[in-house]
């Protein structure tokens, strides 16, 4: 068995993982009125059986008019933390680290799920139901053609919007959830004060990087103080945006070293969201060397996103040195036991897998290497009956015998 950086243990503050990898927030739009029930049980369940060590839920708004969907997550209310207690108790029980986060998807907002088709929601394509609403930003810039100019959000104003993003966290701990990440990503609220494509206002909320950084810098302030000083903040950011013309990643790391001395534990490093497309390179592992270049010049945990996709890959991030964790999504979703399939590539063994589960699959590898590759379908293989039965395979039945 050999040692693995990526499936240590890290610390945060009073709260550890059990190892380096997360499943990041995937937006379902899959509820009604920001109540999570028994898909979002099941759907987030999955990742912790399959091993991770920490497991964020969905982009979650802070107010309604700050969803991005009719049909996404919600905590405006105490009345949405007993459904989400009841996941993080099962995140819990299965010995993952429950996290959450808080966003408000300001120009963003009152859109279409994906599967309906993208943009705005109208009236003329809208649910029954659920009628679009006005939108709000920085600027009165639209999130991008076809979209409704945003109201631009006026100074007294902002102070609504904080406090929403102050009493959201103070439900997350109420829930039970071991960590908090502020949404800064993506082209939503916060994101669209730190560009300059989408902020161009004129007062102290805009026109320098500084200016543009201050509103989303008092948010996490408030969230900092309203979060328990024991449990850990995380910060999503776009370190660059899609256009060339706007985030830069010197703007992102001067961005991150005001997050660190604001109480931040790790950086969650993603990309775009602003200015349509992605003018920068792409491939596996793409967004990797920002998480790197931020950690190193910020001094701040980080955690890398973007095509991470092998095990050994995500090993490689984490003992190298680009960053701390390794986040993944659309891989979970394709593979919810990602986890334990990566200890298992990288220590040959199953201990990471449930208890239900790790014993059974050890005895099956060890009476499949007896048997060799399979060869095909028309063939019957079979082992010499000599062999010990594979629940015999460490000296005695697994299960009390039982071979099922």
């Amino acid at each position: 068995m050999t040692s693995s950086t990526l499936l240590s243990p890290f610390r945060l503050r009073d709260v550890t993982l059990r190892n380096r990898l997360a499943v990041a927030p995937m937006c379902q739009y899959s509820v009604t009125d920001g109540y999570v029930g028994d898909y979002h049980l099941v759907h987030l369940g999955r990742f912790a059986l399959g091993g991770f060590g920490l497991v964020v839920v969905e982009a979650t708004g802070v107010t309604p008019e700050g969803r991005i969907s009719h049909g996404d997550v919600g905590l405006w209310s105490d009345d949405h933390v007993p459904g989400l207690a009841r996941v993080v108790e099962f995140l819990h029980a299965e010995g993952a680290a429950a996290g959450i986060q808080l966003a408000h998807a300001g120009a963003k907002a009152s859109s279409r799920r994906p599967w309906e088709g993208s943009g705005p929601v109208t009236e003329e394509d809208a649910r029954p139901g659920e009628a679009p609403w006005p939108t709000v930003s920085a600027s009165a810039v639209p999130a991008g053609p076809g979209w409704p100019v945003p109201h631009a959000l006026a100074v007294e104003e902002l102070a609504e919007v904080r406090e929403a993003f102050a009493a959201a966290a103070r439900r997350a701990d109420a829930a039970g959830f071991d960590v908090v990440e502020v949404h800064a990503a993506h082209g939503y609220l916060l994101h669209q004060f730190l560009s300059p494509l989408s902020n161009v206002r004129d007062d102290a909320y805009g026109g320098s990087r500084e200016a543009r950084m201050r509103f989303p810098l008092e948010v996490v302030d408030a969230v900092r103080a309203a979060w328990p000083a024991g449990k850990p903040l995380l910060v999503r950011v776009s370190a660059v945006d899609g256009s060339g013309e706007g985030l830069t990643v010197e703007d992102t790391v001067a961005f991150a070293r005001e997050l660190r001395a604001r109480g931040v534990d790790v950086v969650d490093v993603s990309g775009g969201g602003l200015g349509g497309g992605w003018e920068h390179p792409i491939g596996y592992g793409y967004q990797v060397p920002y998480a790197a270049a931020i950690r190193e010049q910020a001094d701040v945990a980080t955690m890398a996103v973007g095509l991470v996709v092998d095990a050994r890959q995500a090993e490689a991030i984490v003992a190298g040195g680009a960053a701390d964790l390794v986040a993944v999504a659309r891989e979970a979703q394709d593979d919810p036991n990602f986890a334990v399939h990566a200890a298992r590539e990288l220590t040959a063994a199953y201990d990471a897998y449930p208890v239900q589960a790790g014993p059974r699959l050890a005895s099956r590898d060890r009476l499949l290497g007896r048997l060799g590759p399979w060869t095909g379908p028309d063939t019957v293989q079979t082992e010499d009956p000599r062999s010990p039965h594979p629940s015999q395979a460490r000296g005695g039945p697994l299960d009390g015998g039982r071979r099922d």
